[in-house]
């Protein structure tokens, strides 16, 4: 529990002892997590036929004012307290239930207890890769932690200005930590790798969901993406921004619009990036599952 003593896992460094309270982030000692499920909204290559097996993880570093997953993300988030050997038998019943991989969540709070549930899965027979789905704003001396246990990084890009960053996710640092970490995910991973049924089963697939009149920033992005890691990592580039209560920024009271994206996939083409783009299908708040603490195994204290 050393690390969760004086609390820097995250970039917030807020030193919080998570043995005794909870950090910024929201999170204690005890991992809490939200739903456990087969997942067939990821990418074709992480989903597949079965889907990703996704375990979501609650709270949150970050806090974007349009998150989706807002309502485990807060402070006060949804979510159940399950032990490391909990996490470890929700792997292995998301592997016995025909699972692509096993992904997971926002779970940068809670890095020490999944590796130690990953070895207890694996040590029972747990083969599937392992997805690492991120905010992008990591500590470097966390995802070293990861080094050997992750086997796909699946990383935001969200903002190239510290402006916006600031505003709309309280993290003007956003891209001084998102650029460092991604390029220490790609060191670990190399280049995308495929099995014989096209499933990615190593590789970084960067995200970068689009938001209502920014389009410059997610221009400055493609490119920067072009130039630092090219072909050694595939983009994806998201269109399903949904927006909730936004009286407080309406000028994201709105969705993408077709001539804005339409705009960004040719950029995305001209550069010659890799990846998937997304159907006007994808905007929709059905894609936001049910955080009611199904699947999540249980195992005697």
């Amino acid at each position: 529990m050393s690390l969760l003593e004086n609390c820097k896992l995250c970039p917030r460094a807020c030193g919080a002892d998570r043995t005794k309270t909870r950090g910024v982030c929201g999170a204690g000692a005890c991992i809490e997590a939200a739903r456990a499920s087969l997942h067939l909204w990821e990418e074709p290559v992480i989903s597949g036929a079965n889907g990703s097996g996704t375990v979501f993880f609650s709270h949150c570093s970050l806090g974007c004012v349009f998150c989706q997953n807002r309502a485990i993300s807060r402070r006060e988030a949804a979510g159940r307290m399950i032990t490391e050997e909990s996490l470890a038998a929700t792997f292995l019943s998301l592997q016995r239930k025909g699972a692509a991989n096993i992904n997971l969540v926002t779970g940068a709070h809670y890095v020490p207890q999944i590796i130690r549930a990953l070895t207890l899965a694996r040590n029972e027979g747990l083969t599937l890769p392992v997805v690492y789905n991120s905010s992008g704003y990591e500590c470097i001396e966390t995802l070293h932690l990861l080094d050997g246990q992750i086997d796909i990084y699946l990383p935001d890009y969200k903002y190239y200005s510290s402006y916006y960053a600031g505003l709309y996710s309280h993290a003007q640092d956003y891209r001084d930590f998102a650029v460092p970490a991604i390029d220490e995910m790609v060191r670990q991973t190399g280049a995308p790798q495929f099995d014989e049924n096209g499933m990615l089963t190593r590789g970084t697939v960067i995200r970068h969901l689009m938001l209502p009149g920014l389009g410059g920033d997610t221009s400055q992005i493609l490119r920067d993406i072009a130039v630092r890691w090219g072909n050694r990592v595939l983009v994806s580039l998201m269109r399903q921004y949904t927006p909730f209560d936004m009286g407080e920024y309406p000028e994201l009271d709105r969705t993408i619009t077709a001539e804005e994206y339409e705009t960004a996939c040719g950029e995305f083409r001209e550069l010659g990036l890799g990846g998937f783009f997304q159907q006007d299908e994808s905007i929709s708040e059905s894609f936001i599952p049910a955080f009611d603490g199904s699947g999540l195994e249980e195992t005697e204290q």
